[in-house]
Parts: structure tokens; sequence; C-alpha cells
């Protein structure tokens, strides 16, 4: 049975996960959701402008009145510079699985920070909240996130042919799904 625990924050080595507020507009906007790389081989386009970064984020807040709800903004400890965010994007409560997706701004991409903190969601969400098994899926046009599942001990389980064509370049794609068991952590 899963936990209702809520979101907490998160340190690692490197890293703060915490929730959104809205003084992390500027950041998010110019760190990586107005960054063309980034969005490429994700699902949402580049926000146009600052207003369209505030509206989600604004919605984002709301949603964390909900127990089951994460959604972490990825800070350096280092600096306090916002760079990313890791969320739970689907829940299937009654199987005790939840699927993790992440993106960062192009600027921080390699250097390990994506899998640290993916390592650190993977074992709040295994030994925290109680959930059995953790699954990421990319685009397999996007490799790179394959390796950052990898480095976080996850493993490749499916490839789903065809499921996707790129938005911005018209490619089709297959879904590479990963998970991690609670006995393989």
């Amino acid at each position: 049975m899963l936990k209702e625990i809520g979101m907490k924050e998160i340190e690692t080595g490197r890293l703060i996960l915490r929730k959104f507020t809205l003084d992390d507009v500027d950041g998010m906007y110019n760190n990586w959701a107005s960054d063309f790389e980034t969005s490429k081989m994700l699902d949402w386009d580049v926000h146009e402008n600052r207003e369209v970064t505030l509206s989600v984020i604004s919605n984002w807040i709301k949603e964390y009145e909900k127990l089951f709800y994460f959604n972490w903004v990825v800070e350096l400890k280092e600096n306090g510079e916002i760079i990313g965010n890791i969320e739970i994007r689907r829940c299937k409560l009654r199987d005790e699985i939840c699927e993790i997706g992440y993106c960062y701004g192009s600027k921080y991409w390699n250097n390990g920070y994506a899998s640290e903190a993916l390592r650190a969601v993977i074992q709040f969400l295994i030994n925290e909240v109680g959930v059995r098994i953790v699954e990421a899926k990319y685009i397999s046009g996007n490799p790179a996130s394959g390796k950052v599942m990898e480095k976080a001990g996850m493993k490749k389980d499916a490839v789903l042919r065809a499921r996707v064509i790129n938005k911005n370049t018209g490619d089709v794609n297959d879904f590479v799904i990963y998970s991690i068991m609670k006995e393989e952590l």
C-alpha cells in the first residue's frame, strides 16, 4: 500500500530537489523552458514568454495541495541556480507503479545531474512512498536519456516501435521503456 506522505525536499551531494515557488519563474524560463534544445525531444513546446512559465508554475503550485503529487525543481547547491525538473508523470496506484519524467536545460547536460536526481527520486519513491516499480520512457531519438536511466540503476524493459512523431523533426521514433523494481535497489 502506497503512503500518501506528500512531497518532501530531497538533498543529494550536489542538488536540492524542492517544490516550485513563484520565485522560480525567471530561472525556469531562462534555463530550460525557453531552450529549444531542451524541448525538442519532449512533448511540450518552448515557452514563448515568461508569462507562459508563470502560468505553468502557478498550476503546479496548486497541485501541491494533493498528497500524491510530486514535481521537484532541481537546484544546484553550490549557487542556488535551478537547472530543470523531475516529476511523477503517471501512477498506477493499485499496482504501485510510478512513471518519472524529467528535463534539464541543455547547458547543464553531461554533468551527471539528471542521473543523480533520478537516483534520489527512485529511492524516495521506493523506500518512503512504497512504490514497487519506478519506470521511465524516452523517445529513441534521445539516447542520452536512456544513459541517464541506466546510470540511475534502471534496466531496459521494452521498445514500443514507431509510437511517436517528433514534433520538431517529423521523425518517427520508438518509445523505450526502462524500470527499476524495489528488490533491485
